[in-house]
């Protein structure tokens, strides 16, 4: 399958408001290049190298923070290019202060395969929190002591486990599930966060995502780690624009909600959240930057949510939640 690489240029500042407007877009699964990351990363390892490319660190250290999201170069590239467009025209717009950088779109093709070559080699098994193993299907499982091991392959959707916010949220699902839950997954990705919770001992899970790719995905990473359709369902929308799905989706009421998405997005759930939790359900949601702590921790108590637990890796928050009241 080819598949057409997006690169927008902008900054540290920048890149949870582009994502999210990829979200809004329909396109989760994205790549960040930090340019203060890089550069703080340089300068807390530089000691411990034995041979440093100098002429790399000084292009990399300067080199430009850029967001990558990969779309399919079918009918609808063309439409969804624009759209993209569209949207970093209207940012920049709205980007007085000049704070998100220059927002330009670049495109370029590519294959799956070629996609998947270009990471694969730095995804490794990851022992994430007390009791979870994570470990890509293409590497051997390794020493478990006695974890719980999710292999995956997340394809194209976002959930390898290897990043801040979806490490966080596995440790704040490991603390509340005692066996017997149910759970929603919103923003499902690869199906990580579910399928792990499945694996911890909760009983049915439900998964949702705004792209359709996500579900194939997700079914598949169930089905490598033993879990069927019985206890799994995956399905794809955008809960905050399809009212006939939050319907169905809220048919029933959910032990856990796990979202980990950005936060704009995660404020603009709330009033689907309530709907879909249980009363004294545990709402954990992360890919929160540290800076937009606040305004989410302000927008859940303004929704009858109560603060149980914040966890914080890097400059990424995972905020644990309770809810009282039945709506």
């Amino acid at each position: 399958m080819e598949w057409i690489q997006v690169c927008i240029t902008t900054t540290t500042a920048g890149i949870e408001p582009v994502s999210g407007r990829l979200y809004q877009l329909g396109i989760k699964g994205v790549e960040i290049e930090d340019k203060e990351d890089f550069a703080e990363f340089l300068d807390q390892n530089t000691p411990y190298w034995d041979m440093v490319d100098e002429d790399l660190m000084a292009q990399m250290r300067w080199c430009d923070t850029r967001v990558k999201a990969y779309i399919c170069a079918d009918e609808t590239a063309q439409d969804t290019l624009s759209d993209i467009r569209a949207s970093m025209l209207a940012l920049a717009g709205m980007d007085e202060e000049g704070e998100f950088g220059s927002l330009t779109v670049e495109c370029q093709s590519m294959n799956e395969e070629d996609w998947a070559n270009n990471w694969k080699q730095y995804f490794k098994p990851l022992n994430v929190g007390e009791k979870v193993r994570i470990v890509p299907e293409w590497e051997n499982t390794g020493d478990t002591q006695g974890r719980t091991v999710f292999v995956v392959n997340p394809g194209m959707t976002f959930g390898t486990g290897t990043h801040h916010s979806t490490r966080l949220c596995i440790e704040e699902l490991e603390q509340v599930i005692s066996g017997g839950e149910t759970m929603i997954d919103i923003g499902c990705g690869s199906g990580i966060l579910s399928i792990i919770g499945l694996q911890l001992g909760v009983s049915h899970a439900e998964a949702v995502d705004i792209d359709p790719n996500a579900v194939h995905t997700a079914y598949e990473n169930a089905e490598r780690n033993g879990i069927g359709k019985d206890r799994y369902h995956v399905c794809a929308g955008n809960v905050l624009t399809d009212t006939a799905l939050v319907e169905e989706l809220a048919k029933e009421r959910y032990d856990i909600v796990a979202a980990n998405i950005v936060a704009d997005v995660i404020i603009a759930l709330l009033p689907t959240v309530k709907r879909l939790i249980k009363p004294g359900g545990v709402f954990v949601c992360s890919g929160i930057i540290t800076e937009r702590q606040a305004d989410v921790e302000k927008a859940l108590a303004a929704h009858g949510f109560s603060m149980d637990k914040v966890r914080t890796s890097a400059d990424w928050c995972a905020i644990r939640c309770t809810h009282a009241v039945a709506e």
